[in-house]
């Protein structure tokens, strides 16, 4: 690798910025593109994107030479609103496909070392830390409180970022309440439109175990362009 090309690389993964690295294997070339890089030609955007999308390099044939796309991706995030029952099993399964996660919970005997063993939790106001955390493209939020006090002020940060995937937890009668309380906030259709809730995939799930497979098979789905 180029040393130039090498250096924009170790910068931009040092950044948090997703990027390609694209090889000419015919040794004709080796260009970065994406964020804060070059955006790539039209014979290369489809293929970039779709690498930086699911986490997995191709070959694809540009201009009758082949090209190895190789994506440099942030590490994915998960960050629960909310120091409850739910949110051990969810983390748990989160961490085993990956995500780094933190649970959020201003109370203070809810958020404790001793109910999450090993895991990263912020006291702090949820708007508060939504801002610390600064949520990217490959961060997750979900909200699990089922109290306004705290998913709110989580959502309307969150809604402020490009997080790809916003959930709610609560019932279809809570979350109206929910949109109609966001949008007197000043948000539109639009940015309404992001919030995932009733939270999680329809697969009839009941308990805690079953509802975290459901909103984190509704994360991945978003994650890979599948929901």
């Amino acid at each position: 690798m180029r040393a130039a090309t090498l250096a924009a690389l170790r910068e931009a993964r040092a950044a948090g910025r997703a990027v390609a690295l694209a090889t000419w294997l015919d040794g004709r070339d080796q260009r970065l593109f994406g964020a804060g890089a070059d955006q790539p030609p039209v014979g290369l955007a489809a293929a970039v994107a779709t690498a930086l999308r699911t986490d997995q390099a191709a070959v694809v044939t540009v201009d009758d030479a082949e090209v190895l796309v190789e994506p440099h991706n942030p590490p994915l995030r998960l960050v629960l609103v909310g120091a409850v029952h739910l949110a051990a099993p969810l983390a748990e399964m989160a961490t085993i496909a990956g995500f780094a996660v933190t649970i959020v919970d201003p109370r203070r005997a809810f958020a404790t070392a001793e109910r999450f063993p090993g895991r990263t939790l912020v006291v702090a106001w949820p708007d508060v830390a939504i801002a610390g955390l600064a949520p990217d493209p490959r961060t997750a939020v979900v909200t699990l409180t089922h109290d306004p006090k705290l998913d709110d002020p989580a959502l309307l940060a969150t809604l402020a970022t490009p997080a790809f995937y916003v959930g709610c937890l609560g019932s279809g009668k809570t979350h109206a309440a929910r949109r109609e309380r966001l949008a007197a906030g000043g948000f539109d259709d639009a940015a309404l439109a992001r919030l995932r809730g009733p939270v999680g995939l329809r697969i009839g799930a009941r308990s805690p175990a079953e509802i975290a497979v459901s909103i984190l098979g509704e994360i991945i789905a978003t994650l890979r362009g599948a929901a």
